[in-house]
């Protein structure tokens, strides 16, 4: 029963998903970036001092890579978000266990030239294939180049989650290096609007800080979500419960946004979601490689 805190954790970034892309109508995305740290920041804080935790860390170097790493795939997520249907953002955006797949096929091939892994090569083909279908309508959309954002912000969330499965191993909790990339969030956030307009934010108002409140304490909350479904549930089960992610993001963007699918697009998640399922299986089964990630603590880089 732990696991099913996957499902929670899913619901709560398609959620997220939806705040991020009504706030996008009213504020650039580095404001939304950095009110997301602001919420998660002053919360995370109140949380930790209450439970008499502490920020002191021997690691300060991956902390920060993995804020810089993280920050940017967010960044670029939610821009994906804002220009894109929210169900192709989310279903792109779920591509980071493939590219991870394809870091541990590499990895195992460059050590072992000789061993070649054909379910995961399978897998992984696959969902390149389901990628040209759900971009299929975007090049007739002239939505490619957000596309190909939201496809990137994968590939860097993919390094944040081998990361945060570093920081984990090394002995760090989930609550420090939540807050760390909060402050990160923060920090970027106000630094690159101010970058792109000076001074000149857009203050939030009794309609609008409702929605980046939500966003703040969905995206925490669904972290927290997550991080106890794979400490407390089964490995297999909560990775594969993950891409539920995409059915909710789907029924939200249809329900809120009125998004509207070809057969291409639907194919297309569905063989991303399919082929995701199946290389989280091939690598999460019981080996050696499987038990390493098992025993690792992921916490969704968003």
């Amino acid at each position: 029963m732990q696991s099913l805190w996957m499902l929670v954790a899913s619901f709560m970034f398609a959620a997220m998903g939806v705040c991020v892309k009504l706030a996008s109508a009213e504020f650039s995305t580095s404001e939304i970036v950095m009110y997301r740290g602001i919420v998660g920041t002053f919360f995370l804080f109140c949380m930790i001092r209450i439970q008499g935790g502490t920020l002191r860390t021997t690691m300060p170097l991956a902390h920060l890579w993995r804020g810089v790493v993280g920050v940017v795939s967010l960044w670029l997520w939610f821009y994906a978000i804002a220009n894109l249907p929210l169900a192709t953002a989310m279903t792109l955006n779920y591509m980071a266990p493939i590219w991870i797949a394809v870091w541990l096929f590499t990895h195992g091939w460059w050590h072992r030239k000789n061993h070649v892994e054909w379910p995961l090569i399978l897998a992984v083909g696959m969902s390149f294939v389901g990628v040209a279908l759900l971009l299929r309508p975007a090049f007739a959309s002239n939505l490619l180049g957000p596309a190909m954002v939201a496809l990137i912000s994968s590939v860097l969330s993919a390094m944040a989650y081998l990361q945060v499965r570093k920081l984990g191993l090394a002995g760090e909790p989930e609550y420090r290096v939540v807050f760390f990339f909060s402050v990160m969030n923060l920090l970027a956030g106000a630094g690159g609007h101010m970058v792109e307009a000076g001074l000149n934010f857009h203050k939030p108002d009794s309609h609008n800080i409702w929605l980046l409140l939500g966003l703040g304490l969905l995206g925490m909350g669904a972290q927290i979500a997550m991080t106890r479904a794979y400490r407390l549930g089964k490995t297999l089960v909560v990775a594969n419960l993950q891409y539920t992610g995409i059915v909710f993001s789907s029924i939200w963007g249809v329900i809120v946004f009125s998004d509207s699918f070809d057969w291409h697009s639907w194919l297309g998640i569905a063989v991303i979601l399919a082929s995701g399922i199946a290389a989280t299986f091939y690598n999460t089964r019981s080996t050696e490689r499987g038990k390493a990630i098992a025993s690792t603590d992921p916490i969704a880089s968003e």
